[in-house]
């Protein structure tokens, strides 16, 4: 998270910031300014952390691990919690993990946790910045691919309180077999991993991935190549809404892992 420039707490159970920890900032930043065109400029969380800018508008946090942390490179994924306490008693109630915090950092708290199939996400406390899933210069959508998406879900709704059916908080529907998450009636999440009743796929490391909108994919790839990153292969998925999308899974030279997205962005109500 970041704590520059705060605005109004968003939706309960919304994703409201990514972030990456690098091990080399300043490798990091020299990746993503090349290949996404992206600027930084320093959090008020320290001098190991900056905010990534693109056309003036925040995108996405990068900071430097800490040297003795034993952790993967990864984009991490942040949800908007009214109580980060109850948040993480939630969790491990449900067999799952929180690894850091909640901690107080700038206007609010945080803590890293892991779903009970192990994927990687953040929860977050307090006002945020000008920031959406699916707005502007945020990513274009965030996506979990796990072994089994009707139970994550079932996990994530108890958790955050997705469709609790209270005021403030995201909708969710089953569709195409596939968890939809709606935030005012556009799509900020999926959830994939296998249809209800059938058996867990085990070939599946489950994950929360990051879709970063891109003008020209063609050119962000090749700048990614020429930049030490790798260009993986997509696997075909339902397009949600999103039938003329172009996509490819990149890895920065430190292993962390994302999707940039070339299409138009749909928000179906």
């Amino acid at each position: 998270m970041s704590a520059e420039r705060p605005t109004p707490v968003p939706h309960r159970g919304a994703p409201c910031w990514v972030s990456l920890l690098a091990r080399d900032l300043g490798a990091a930043q020299d990746f993503y300014a090349t290949v996404l065109g992206w600027t930084f400029r320093p959090a008020a969380l320290g001098e190991e952390f900056t905010v990534a800018m693109s056309d003036g508008q925040p995108v996405a946090g990068i900071g430097a691990v800490v040297p003795n942390l034993q952790v993967a490179v990864a984009w991490t994924a942040y949800f908007a919690v009214d109580n980060a306490d109850a948040t993480a008693a939630r969790i491990r109630e449900r067999g799952a993990t929180v690894a850091v915090g909640p901690l107080r950092i700038g206007p609010g708290r945080a803590a890293l946790a892991a779903d009970p199939h192990g994927a990687a996400f953040g929860f977050w406390e307090g006002q945020t910045l000008p920031w959406s899933v699916g707005r502007g210069n945020a990513p274009a959508w965030l996506e979990l691919r796990t072994r089994d998406a009707f139970a994550a879900a079932i996990f994530y709704a108890e958790v955050f309180g997705w469709a609790a059916g209270e005021p403030g908080g995201v909708d969710v529907t089953y569709e195409d077999e596939q968890v939809i998450v709606r935030d005012g009636g556009h799509t900020v999440a999926a959830l994939r991993g296998g249809a209800v009743e059938a058996a867990p796929d085990p070939r599946i490391r489950p994950q929360w991935h990051v879709h970063f909108p891109v003008r020209d994919i063609d050119v962000v790839t090749s700048a990614a190549m020429a930049s030490g990153g790798t260009v993986l292969p997509v696997e075909p998925a339902p397009e949600q809404g999103r039938a003329a999308a172009r996509q490819a899974v990149i890895r920065d030279p430190d292993g962390g892992l994302f999707t940039v997205t070339e299409a138009p962005r749909q928000h179906p109500s």
